[in-house]
């Protein structure tokens, strides 16, 4: 997984409207790229609605924010659709971004162990390097978290 002070790795991957969306599309830009298990789950919508809600004032910092997911781009545009959401859904369905940025990982859940995504945030600044990661997320609050660390600089 890419730490704090590394090259973010590049990507070129579709989004939910079937554009291809790349890190060099933002390049000046603060980009805070988020991975989510599952496009409509409880957790996963929890923490888009807040990035959605809080969205003006990563652009006043002049932030974009984008999302990421192993689903497909139907399910990333009905995720997207359903809750209005603002910013880039990636579907990243061949998971070559959620394991350039080591988010594809063991995971526990209920007593069984699995690969999935682990829920973690980039912080990228506007020179492409990793100003800061979250690793295991806890979805509520986390926008505000993430807002505050941009704020701070």
């Amino acid at each position: 997984m890419p730490k704090e002070g590394d090259k973010a790795p590049d990507f070129h991957v579709p989004a939910d409207d079937g554009r291809t969306i790349s890190l060099a599309d933002y390049a000046g830009r603060n980009v805070i790229l988020y991975f989510y298990p599952k496009a409509s789950t409880p957790g996963c919508t929890n923490e888009a609605v807040e990035f959605r809600d809080a969205l003006p004032k990563f652009e006043a910092l002049k932030a974009s924010i984008l999302g990421c997911s192993g689903d497909s781009v139907a399910a990333q545009a009905k995720f997207k659709a359903k809750y209005k959401l603002n910013f880039p859904l990636l579907a990243d369905t061949e998971r070559k971004v959620i394991e350039a940025y080591g988010t594809w990982r063991l995971k526990a859940f209920m007593g069984k162990r699995f690969l999935g995504v682990v829920r973690t945030t980039f912080w990228i600044g506007p020179d492409g390097r990793i100003r800061k990661v979250w690793e295991k997320v806890t979805p509520k609050g986390h926008a505000a978290e993430v807002l505050a660390a941009l704020r701070e600089g």
